[in-house]
């Protein structure tokens, strides 16, 4: 007698549909939901806005382009970054000036 063998497959792919589920509410679907949030507020991006780049660079963006923007950091300092390299917005407390 095989105990428990015959439903051997048919249970093992339901473990890994389990799984995968877990996986998926867990981990794929909140960072789904961090990445459209993301990309609603660099599309809300204007002149004028302050911002923290991902690489820690505190600035105010000069210019908007397609897929970059002009940020000025200093005076007579402008830099041209990617949007994507932008961490977010810089708050009041954040030491930028």
């Amino acid at each position: 007698m095989e105990g428990g063998a015959g439903g051997g497959p048919l249970s093992m792919m339901m473990m890994f549909a389990l799984i995968f589920g877990v996986f998926y509410f867990l981990v794929i679907m909140p960072a789904k939901k961090q990445q459209k949030k993301k990309d609603a507020m660099i599309a809300a991006l204007k002149k004028g806005d302050k911002v923290v780049t991902s690489g820690g660079i505190y600035g105010t963006i000069a210019a908007v382009e397609d897929q970059a923007l002009l940020l000025k950091i200093a005076e007579n300092t402008k830099i041209r970054i990617a949007k994507s390299a932008i961490g977010g917005p810089a708050g009041a407390d954040d030491g930028s000036s």
